[in-house]
């Protein structure tokens, strides 16, 4: 009796690629929670590493729910690598921390489904389905700058005695505020990094905020109709004329009657002559 192959449940490439993102956010997140940064920094990079555990572990749910038999994901994929990368950083289980190297398994398994030959079948396919992509990239591209801005504004503020933006919270807010073109102006950076950082958050907020609203009319407003073209009728088809074969007796008529104009005209141009002379 043969063993049955292992199945593994299949994504679709927006899925890996979202996969693959967030890993590479994950990594570069581990390597800040090294580095001295201001103490309000350090615990919105944990917050954001807690959320992406979070993300990781429905993952890995996901997948070993759906791979058969099971094993062959956890074993034979290193699902168990998955599983040790997503343990949160939260009381005891803050020896997590050390486990985020186990996500290098997720990366290498994530590039090589999006590499080598499948690269240019993925180029194709966002490019057919432009339309479906342009919403998830979009909303990919808000939240990297949500993250990312608020990190840096935070840690710009915190050297300055007079910010306004001093905890997590403050600079989530602020990004939200200041990406969405709002601008309520309950809290902004007084720093100049600060105030760069949030020069960049208004071009791209600006860009977002453009793409989404192209994409809610595209969703809203129907595609104009191509006018139809109304079918020619059909022209009847008159059957060609049947040429009857002629008769030979009308065919000997008609030569006589020529040859007695002949005649008749040949007198007439004699008589002239005649008179004429």
């Amino acid at each position: 009796m043969t063993a049955q192959a292992p199945v593994m449940r299949e994504h679709g490439n927006a899925y890996n690629i979202f996969t693959l993102v967030l890993t590479l956010f994950s990594l570069a997140v581990m390597v800040l929670l090294l580095l001295p940064l201001d103490e309000n920094t350090l615990s919105l990079l944990r917050i954001y590493d807690n959320v992406i555990c979070v993300i990781f572990l429905i993952d890995f749910v996901y997948n070993i729910t759906g791979s058969r038999p099971r094993s062959g994901y956890f074993i034979g994929q290193r699902g168990w690598l998955d599983l040790l990368g997503s343990v949160p950083s939260i009381g005891i289980f803050n020896v997590g921390a050390l486990l985020r190297l186990a996500r290098l398994s997720r990366l290498a398994r994530v590039t090589r489904l999006l590499g080598g030959n499948n690269r240019a079948m993925i180029v194709k396919d966002v490019l057919d389905n432009r339309g479906e992509y342009a919403t998830f990239i979009t909303l990919m591209a808000a939240g990297i700058v949500l993250s990312v801005a608020s990190l840096m504004v935070l840690q710009f503020e915190s050297v300055s005695p007079d910010a306004n933006i001093k905890t997590g919270g403050d600079a989530i807010w602020w990004g939200l505020v200041t990406i969405t073109t709002v601008g309520y102006g309950d809290l902004f950076p007084v720093t100049l990094f600060g105030r760069m950082t949030g020069v960049f958050v208004m071009f791209a907020g600006v860009g977002i905020i453009g793409a989404l609203a192209s994409i809610l009319a595209s969703m809203l407003v129907p595609p104009p109709k191509e006018p139809e073209t109304a079918a020619a009728p059909a022209a009847p088809v008159t059957p060609s004329p049947v040429t009857p074969s002629p008769d030979p007796a009308a065919v000997t008529a008609v030569a006589d009657e020529l040859a007695k104009l002949r005649a008749e005209i040949a007198e007439l141009r004699t008589s002239l002559t005649a008179d004429r002379s």
